[in-house]
């Protein structure tokens, strides 16, 4: 099982490389991008098929919006940034952090939901309004509200490497050789290391940006007269969403357990660990926090 781990690992590592070393993933983003336009062209036909109650519509339409939702994922997103790091940096279970790839998407589309519900009838928005606010305020908070996820994952690691410093020392299955206990956590224990904190703070992180497909479907089926519709397609934007943002999850997990594998024992992985998260969340503060920059 361990030497199975590694070797998928290396092949997902080798991967990843070829992937930015060739320019594919431009080519990749490119291609996200132009069949995002073509997806939403073909949501305004569908939305025009379902207004002449043409059989059929629905399934195309919810079929688009599923479409549509895995090219924007495809492309550069907030969510893969914020899913695949925390799993290379923390030890979270794979079916754990796949969940919490599938709730983000879904809250995601529910923001949106909620955004436009408000904003047509409580505040009275146009479709400006509502766009221009999820795409200038809660574009760049929802990037800022990472960059600080990935400082935190750093905060971790730093602490954790500054509190093994003035620990006893250890011998190689983690028993203190001062005191004979195991300072050193194992790494069934460190695998449940995600708390209700950590799960809210990252699906607020990605939820907090509506997509602007969403917005898009939600605004013209309020004034078709067919809201329910809308919200329909949009939890089927937030599945197509999630389809990426859980593969990304199963790379993270796949990749940090298969480094982790190759270590001798619980002691050994929990030396690790910090450095995976001071190191991880570095990355992911800088690319966020750029990223925000680039949004205001």
């Amino acid at each position: 099982m361990r030497g199975g781990l590694i070797w998928l690992a290396i092949v997902l590592a080798l991967g990843l490389a070829a992937l930015f070393l060739t320019g594919a993933d431009d080519a990749l983003y490119h291609w996200a991008l132009a069949e995002q336009r073509d997806t939403q062209n073909g949501l305004a036909r569908a939305l025009r098929a379902l207004r002449a109650g043409e059989p059929g519509a629905l399934i195309a339409f919810t079929g688009l919006c599923f479409a549509y939702g895995f090219f924007h994922a495809a492309g550069p997103g907030h969510g893969k940034i914020l899913i695949g790091g925390y799993g290379a940096a923390r030890r979270v279970g794979l079916w754990r952090l796949s969940g919490i790839a599938l709730l983000s998407s879904l809250a995601q589309a529910l923001t949106a939901i909620i955004l436009v519900g408000a904003g047509i009838w409580l505040l009275g928005w146009g479709r400006e309004r509502m766009t221009g606010l999820a795409d200038e305020t809660f574009a760049p908070l929802s990037f800022a509200l990472i960059a600080l996820v990935g400082l935190w994952l750093a905060w971790r690691g730093t602490r954790g490497l500054i509190g093994r410093n003035h620990t006893h020392t250890a011998g190689k299955d983690g028993t203190c050789s001062t005191c004979g206990h195991t300072h050193a956590p194992d790494a069934d224990a460190l695998s449940q290391a995600t708390s209700w904190r950590d799960v809210a703070m990252l699906v607020g992180a990605v939820a907090i940006r509506p997509c602007t497909g969403a917005l898009f479907i939600l605004i013209l089926t309020a004034q078709m007269g067919i809201f329910a519709i809308g919200v329909a397609g949009a939890f089927a934007m937030g599945l197509g969403t999630a389809s990426v943002t859980v593969a990304v999850a199963i790379a993270a997990v796949t990749l940090r357990e298969g480094a982790l594998a190759s270590l001798p024992g619980g002691a050994a992985i929990a030396r690790a660990q910090p450095l995976l998260e001071l190191g991880v969340g570095l990355i992911v503060a800088l690319l966020a926090g750029s990223l925000a920059l680039q949004a205001l």
